[in-house]
This record gives structure tokens, C-alpha cells and sequence, in this order.
């Protein structure tokens, strides 16, 4: 792709999602339902039954604004048909112009919404999230990128399955980003001499999405829960059981298959003796990861003094975005040279990164809002429970970016329970158990964000910066629906069934 068209295409992008400071609309008029989920009430302003006749006076409000019609959800649908046959049936094509497909399917949905619906709010909330998403995983990906992990240790599938599970634990500590680029380079050279796109595959389901399940910082579906009033600990104490049955089940799978990964005809053994040694190169950009990590609670939604960006009653943050930057320029600028020759680091997975999610985030409005609508509806909130926000959000989080989706049921699930997702009182509340089934619901969409989002590529972004790795070592990856019909129904949906009988379907609802 041209720098020409490079550069239209970020000023397109950039010019739509910027245009709607240039004229506010009230607030009023400026909070779809979808997005309900990212009103803000500010704390503190007065009694609690102030509190609450605010929520009720903007839920009231919220649902006089204008809604998209149905058909605009055709851009997204079409960018997902895209990324899945693109690679598969006109590769070269897509390959060089899949940045500016994306940003224009983006432009013409944040244009309708901007210029027919004068609906400012929602792209400037897709555009504040999209800028959240990147900063985390371009900072974690480039400093990670700059650490060379020397495994001297021969592939077996009893290593192989440990080093997944040792991934799944640090993933929780430095999210499921952190891991995947940290670990995904030394497991390809682990198993250098017999490696197959199933170990990708089950990488990404255990380290990229499964491994996050047990701290705010593990997935970006619960920090959001975690900025919005979700304790820290709330998903340690009621997650593991789950976190932990899912690994058991995926790693058994995986054990069964490597076992039977022989070297093919032709093929020699692997006679080469080892030392068993694991070597590190690059330690001080571990340092780095650790200024990510600390950044992710600088925000001013939870500390009055971090300065951010006030918007409609929403308080955006920038401080943590501009740290995150800046550590992916530094982290790269004072890398070890070895250890980014050693990694064969490259900036091309987190380039198709930005701007396919340039695409997502931008044409998934629609499609977000049409489901929050119905969700807060009478009729919607009638189905609710644990059971149908596992699947809800389990199944959207497959093919919708799975942050948004778990803030989106949250509200629901609460709202129709009477309580709202922008009063951080209630979210404790409803997070202790103080509503109708809350904890279970709760524990539901908690657990099918995270777990479904390696449903597909796109389910969670790490997924597709693994697979881009994967492609540029020469491992010929499943295709979109190769990788969902070959890998995500026959073993991972088996086992998000299982979890779901063993600790939801059961349960009174």
C-alpha cells in the first residue's frame, strides 16, 4: 500500500472521529443505548436518590435517541467476510489493501452516524477505546518483542503442554498480549523440527485467551469490568474453578494430539543433544513491561487526580495512552539488536493489527447497539440470565471485539435488574451479590468474554498478532473459517459446552 493512501487513510479515520468536537450535542442527545455502558455519573455530587433519578432521567433519555437502522451492521458483515476469504481466495489483493478497506468501512459507518444520525457519542467512544486497545497491545507487543528467550531443551508434548500452562499463569500478570508475544517466538523454536499450525492454534486458545481469565489485568474485558467498580480480586476468587477445568480439558486435548505429531516419511529423528538450559537476552525490557502494566490503573475514572479528557460525562483517559506510546518508541529504541534478530522482530503483525480493528471497532457500532437495544428492552430483558449471557456474550465475543461486548451485556444485566453500569456503587453491588442472581451472571459474561474470544482471529487481539508471527516464521496458517471449523468446533466448543454444564446450566435461574 502506497504512503499516499497511508496517509488518507489516517486522515480520513482521524478527521471523522475528531469532527464532532467541532459542534457537542447535550448529553441527552448524545447517549445511544448502546453505550449506556459508558456513561459516567460523576460520584460524590450529591444523596444517593439524586444518584439514582440521575440514572433514571438518562436511561429515559437515552432511549429517545435515534438508533441505526439494521442494515448499517452490512459494512461490518462485510469486513468479516473479508478477512475470511481474503486470505484464502484473492491474497494478494487483500494483502496490500486491507489497511484502506478497513478505514473506509469504518469512515462510511462513523460518517452515517456523525452526519444522518448526529450521533457524536458512539465514534467518539469507538475511537477513545480503539486508541486504549492499541496503545496496550502496540506497547506490550514492542517491548516484549525486544526480550530473546533461549529455550536448549528438546520438543516433547509433555514440554510443550507445560510451557502453555506456564504461559496461561503469566498471563494474568502481564495479560494475555504480554504472554503471547513473550512466549509465542520460543515455542516456535522449541518445536522448530515438528512444528504444525495445531501448536499456534492451541496456543492461542490457552495463552491469548483462556490463560486471562483471573486478573483485571489478564484480559481488556476485565479491566473494563475492573475501571467500572468489579474488585480486582473478584475474578481470582470466582473464576479459577472455571480458569482452571478449561485449561485441564484444552491441555489434555493438546497433549493427545502432540503425542501423535511423528516425523513424516523422510523425516529424521531428532538426534541433537541438549542442555536443557533456558537463556534470556534483553532482561531490562522487562522493565518496560512492568511501566505497561503499572500504566494500566492510571486512570481517571478511578483517581481524581489523573488528568483526562471530559466528554459528555464521560472522563476519557490519555495520560496511560501517552505512556504506553512512549514505552513502545523507547522499548524499541534501547532493545537488545540480538534479541530483535533472534526474535526476527517486525512491526507487520501490529501494523494489521491496527488497522483491521480500525475496521472493527469502527463498523461494529451497529451491531453493539442493535443488541443493547433489544438487551434493555422489555422483552429482552425477560430472557436474561446466566444462561443466555454465557452464549450472548460467549458467541458475540467471537466475532465482536470481546471488550465491548462484556461492557455491553454487563449493562444489560444489571439494567434489568433496575441498577446501572455507570454507578460504580452498583457494580460493587451487583458484583457482591446484592441483586438477583448477580454473581452468577456476572461470573457468566465474565467467563464467555474471555474464554470465547478464541472463537475466531478476531475475537481478541492477540489472536491475529500469533497467527501474523506464525505466517512470517512460514507456517502456513488455517485460513478464517479453516481455523474455526478445523480447531474452534471440534475442540474448543466441546469444551466451552462442558463448562458451561458443569457450572452454569444447572444453576436456578
Amino acid at each position: 500500500m502506497s504512503k499516499g493512501a497511508y496517509t488518507l487513510s489516517i486522515f480520513l479515520i482521524f478527521t471523522l472521529f475528531s469532527f464532532p468536537h467541532v459542534k457537542a450535542t447535550p448529553v441527552s442527545d448524545a447517549l445511544p443505548v448502546a453505550h449506556l455502558a459508558t456513561y459516567d455519573l460523576q460520584q460524590d455530587q450529591g444523596s444517593g436518590e439524586q444518584d439514582q433519578s440521575a440514572v433514571e432521567v438518562a436511561e429515559e433519555e437515552v432511549e429517545e435517541h435515534t438508533s441505526a437502522p439494521a442494515w448499517t451492521v452490512i459494512p461490518f458483515v462485510l469486513l468479516l467476510l473479508m478477512i475470511a476469504t481474503g486470505p484464502l481466495f484473492y491474497e494478494h489483493f487483500w494483502h496490500k489493501n486491507y489497511p484502506l478497506i478497513a478505514v473506509l468501512l469504518a469512515v462510511t459507518v462513523v460518517s452515517y452516524y456523525v452526519f444522518i444520525l448526529s450521533n457524536q457519542h458512539d465514534p467518539i467512544h469507538a475511537f477513545a477505546e480503539y486508541l486504549q486497545f492499541i496503545a496496550l497491545l502496540s506497547s506490550l507487543y514492542i517491548a516484549s518483542g525486544g526480550i530473546l528467550i533461549k529455550v536448549d531443551k528438546k520438543a516433547t508434548p509433555m514440554a510443550n503442554s507445560l510451557l502453555l500452562i506456564i504461559g496461561s499463569v503469566i498471563a494474568n500478570l502481564i495479560g494475555t498480549t504480554g504472554a503471547s508475544m513473550l512466549l509465542i517466538r520460543p515455542f516456535i523454536r522449541l518445536n522448530k523440527n515438528r512444528i504444525k499450525p495445531y501448536h499456534i492454534v492451541f496456543f492461542i486458545f490457552m495463552v491469548s485467551n483462556i490463560g486471562g481469565a483471573l486478573t483485571p489485568i489478564g484480559d481488556p474485558p476485565l479491566f473494563l469490568g475492573f475501571l467500572r467498580g468489579v474488585p480486582f480480586f473478584w475474578t481470582l476468587e470466582h473464576n479459577f474453578v472455571e480458569w482452571a477445568v478449561a485449561l485441564v480439558i484444552i491441555v489434555v486435548i493438546f497433549y493427545i494430539i502432540d503425542r501423535r505429531n511423528k516425523p513424516e516419511n523422510g523425516q529424521e529423528e531428532d538426534l541433537t543433544t541438549y542442555t536443557n538450559k533456558i537463556s534470556l537476552v534483553g532482561t531490562r525490557n522487562f522493565l518496560w513491561l512492568g511501566v505497561v502494566i503499572l500504566a494500566v490503573f492510571i486512570d481517571p475514572n478511578k483517581f481524581d487526580f489523573v488528568p483526562g479528557i471530559e466528554y459528555h460525562g464521560a472522563t476519557f483517559s490519555f495520560v496511560r495512552e501517552l505512556i504506553m506510546f512512549s514505552v513502545a518508541y523507547l522499548s524499541f529504541r534501547f532493545a537488545s539488536r540480538e534479541a530483535l534478530k533472534g526474535n526476527d522482530f517486525s512491526f507487520e503483525p501490529i501494523r494489521e493489527v491496527a488497522f483491521i480493528f480500525i475496521g472493527i471497532f469502527g463498523t461494529m457500532m451497529p451491531a453493539l447497539e442493535i443488541v443493547g437495544s433489544f438487551a434493555r428492552s422489555e422483552a429482552g430483558a425477560a430472557l436474561i440470565t446466566h444462561n443466555t449471557l454465557y452464549w450472548g456474550t460467549g458467541v458475540l465475543s467471537g466475532f465482536l471485539d470481546n471488550a465491548p461486548t462484556y461492557l455491553n451485556f454487563l449493562a444489560a444485566a444489571m439494567a434489568s435488574q433496575g441498577a446501572s453500569i455507570g454507578d460504580a456503587r452498583e457494580v460493587v453491588a451487583f458484583a457482591q451479590g446484592e441483586y438477583h442472581d448477580s454473581i452468577l451472571r456476572l461470573t457468566a459474561i465474565s467467563v464467555a468474554s474471555v474464554f470465547f474470544g478464541a472463537m475466531t482471529y478476531i475475537g481478541n487481539g492477540p489472536n491475529f498478532m500469533v497467527k501474523s508471527i506464525a505466517e512470517q516464521i512460514g507456517i502456513k496458517m488455517p485460513s478464517f473459517f479453516g481455523y474455526i471449523i478445523r480447531f474452534s468446533l471440534p475442540f474448543l466448543l466441546p469444551a466451552l459446552i462442558l463448562i458451561w454444564l458443569l457450572f452454569f446450566a444447572f444453576q436456578p435461574v
